[in-house]
This record gives structure tokens, sequence and C-alpha cells, in this order.
């Protein structure tokens, strides 16, 4: 039998059977060939798919995007720039992704700045923080104006 089994094409490519029928069902995989015996067969265009999907999903990409990415190699009415330009959108995309992780360390910051670290854990200011439907910023002015 050429080509490969389903567990085969998981192994070669590091992923569990369930992701090879889920791509399949998703359509990210064609049909593969089945056998008298009703095994699937895939051939080395299947590898070549399922390893370009965990490396963009490495990169960031979901699975919608993916399909896009997939969806725009095979048209060849679609230029390069238009990959390009999906993978600029990722960019700005992960550049708002780290100013909120950014704006959440300095949250933070200050809320273990805040702490002295004495006391019961029932009156840190950290924990009472995150109780309050205000935000931790605002907290902690408060409480410097009130001198605690």
């Amino acid at each position: 039998m050429d080509g490969l089994t389903i567990g085969q094409l998981a192994r070669r490519v590091g992923v569990k059977l369930p992701t090879i029928r889920y791509y399949e069902r998703r359509g990210i995989l064609p049909r593969p060939f089945r056998t008298a015996g009703g095994y699937r067969v895939f051939d080395s265009e299947a590898v070549r798919r399922v390893s370009f999907v965990k490396h963009a999903q490495t990169l960031g990409f979901t699975l919608k995007k993916i399909e896009e990415l997939l969806a725009l190699r095979l048209d060849s009415e679609n230029k390069c720039n238009d990959v390009r330009d999906r993978a600029e959108a990722k960019v700005r995309d992960v550049e708002q992704k780290l100013k909120h992780l950014h704006a959440i360390k300095k949250s933070i910051n200050r809320l273990i700045d805040a702490c002295h670290g004495r006391g019961s854990a029932s009156d840190c200011p950290l924990l009472e923080s995150l109780e309050s439907p205000e935000l931790p910023d605002r907290q902690i002015q408060s409480r410097s104006k009130r001198g605690t």
C-alpha cells in the first residue's frame, strides 16, 4: 500500500489521531483515498498540509486564518501580497496583545508595590483589589491618598 495510514501520518507530523480526523472534517485535509477495508491512505501532500498548519499555529494563527492561507495557496489568482497582508495583520494583532500584556504587568507591579507583605492574607491589598470592581490602579491611588 502506497501512502500513509492515519497513524503513520499522525506520528510523522507529531499530532494525535483525533487531530487528523478533525482536520479532515474541517476540510483542512482533503478526504483521503480509502482502501477496500476502509482504511484511510494519505499522500505526501497531507504531510505538507498538517506541517503547515502546525507551524502556522506556533506563529499564533487560528485555524480559521490558516484555512484562509491554505485557500490563498490553492487559488492561482491570489498574489503573494495577499499572504503578506495577512501576515502584517497578524503582526498588528500581536502588537496589540503585547500592549495589553504590558498594561497588565504594570498593574500587577503597582499592586505588588502597594502591598507591604505584612499582616493577614485576608487583609492583603492584592486580594482586596481582585475582589473590587474598581480598576487596580485607581485603588492604589485612593489608598495612597488615604495613607494606607
